[in-house]
């Protein structure tokens, strides 16, 4: 096995791992001194993987995740265009959830993360698979979005705002 196979291992192994992988069980699974792992894990880190060294072993920064809830309301022709605010700036839509009279709270996951999502959703509804959930609550819903930073869903806020869709927003 070359450096650059175990290095490629190592890096698979820590990103899969629930918990810190110490020096030690790597080395003995790659049949190499702790010091040759150390030294692999400096080059991993000079290729820009963001491996963090801790008192149990390493493992992979967590990368964090900004979340919010808006509370929207549109027609269902704005669907699209309220989506593609969204994915256009950097936002996953990870879910809807409306709050009925009857029914209680209804969540539904979308997981919707570009346009090519868009038009599947849509393509859905449109076709009769199903209709919109906000329809239940006559246009008022909530989108549960999440992006790589408050400033990237600072920006969602401000073009739902300026659309006119946006009637409210939780941050978690």
């Amino acid at each position: 096995m070359t450096g650059e196979e175990r290095r490629r291992g190592i890096l698979v192994d820590i990103e899969s791992a629930q918990l810190p992988i110490s020096g030690s069980a790597l080395a003995k699974k790659y049949k190499v001194s702790r010091q040759v792992i150390v030294q692999d894990i400096a080059l991993l880190r000079a290729a820009k993987k963001e491996i963090i060294a801790t008192t149990k072993g390493y493992m992979i920064k967590e990368q964090e995740i900004a979340v919010r809830i808006f509370e929207v309301e549109h027609s269902d022709e704005e669907i699209e265009e309220e989506l593609n605010a969204i994915v256009d700036l950097g936002g996953v839509v990870k879910d809807v959830s409306v709050t009925h009279e009857v029914y209680g709270f209804l969540q539904a996951d979308l997981h919707v993360s570009s346009r090519r999502d868009v038009k599947m959703f849509l393509l859905d509804i449109r076709n009769g698979k199903s209709s919109p959930l906000k329809n239940l609550t006559s246009g008022m819903h909530c989108h549960t979005v999440e992006a790589k930073s408050e400033e990237i869903l600072d920006l969602i806020e401000n073009e739902l705002k300026e659309k006119g869709y946006l009637r409210g927003c939780r941050r978690i």
